[in-house]
């Protein structure tokens, strides 16, 4: 049958014959796999709206068990990302990312919606990238189910002082309770409280990313989070192995 959806392209993979495979995040449908034969002759505007970092319009056929890109229209191109190296690199890594963690079919319009802000953030920053791809990734633990205790103690559930925060324990543990668990079992994957990481996760949490467009993390808070971050992902969320986490 016909149908159509909006739609962010994540990757496009050349393939014989002259077609292309594109991975796309569609509104209707979540994240699929469809074919196409739309080619780059004269740059017409279908083939300028298969590009990662394309916000489009797309006309599919669906079938049982396939999904084909009949025609398409680009809404939005966030062409700028492409022209500095630093914002490319980190926004490659957020669509491979955002890849991982999106399950087969299934809606999901809270991530949709994060990852146009953060393309629109990200096109118009010169400063703080990687505490964008910070922001970015913590607010889509909560689309994806997997949003870390911040305010709780994730052992006795009492609003205490956090003394550490557990990636095993998925968040914070208050003092008593981590004194028992030190007393009782060997714990890895720990972060010390005081560093502040738990304030910058629910201030993370708490703003649109449009609010956090002009945040710049100290840098070696910075890379505290995201050794953080990337263990709480592959822990729950199996993001792992991403090809483009060596490059930010």
């Amino acid at each position: 049958m016909l149908t159509d959806t909006e739609g962010i392209v994540l990757r496009q993979v050349k393939t014989s014959y002259n077609r292309k495979m594109i991975l796309l995040f569609s509104k209707k449908y979540g994240k699929i796999s469809a074919g196409t034969s739309i080619g780059e002759k004269g740059r017409s505007k279908s083939s300028l709206a298969l590009k990662p970092f394309t916000y489009g319009r797309y006309e599919l056929f669906k079938s049982r068990e396939s999904y084909n890109i009949n025609s398409a229209e680009a809404i939005k191109s966030y062409y700028k990302i492409g022209e500095n190296v630093d914002k490319y690199m980190n926004g490659a890594y957020v669509l491979e990312f955002t890849e991982k963690i999106l399950a087969e079919g299934v809606q999901s319009a809270g991530m949709f919606n994060l990852l146009l802000d953060f393309f629109s953030v990200l096109e118009n920053r010169d400063r703080g990238i990687g505490s964008l791809v910070l922001a970015y990734q913590t607010k889509a633990f909560k689309y994806a189910g997997v949003m870390p205790s911040l305010d709780k103690c994730t052992i006795c559930g009492e609003k205490k002082e956090p003394a550490v925060f557990s990636v095993e324990e998925g968040g914070i543990i208050c003092k008593d309770c981590w004194q028992n668990l030190q007393n009782s079992q060997t714990h890895t994957l720990i972060y010390d409280a005081k560093f502040g990481i738990v304030g910058i996760l629910k201030y993370f949490s708490e703003n649109s990313l449009v609010n956090l467009a002009n945040l710049a993390l100290r840098e070696e808070t910075g890379k505290m989070l995201q050794k953080l971050i990337r263990e709480y992902a592959a822990y729950y969320l199996d993001a792992v192995d991403l090809k483009s986490e060596k490059l930010v």
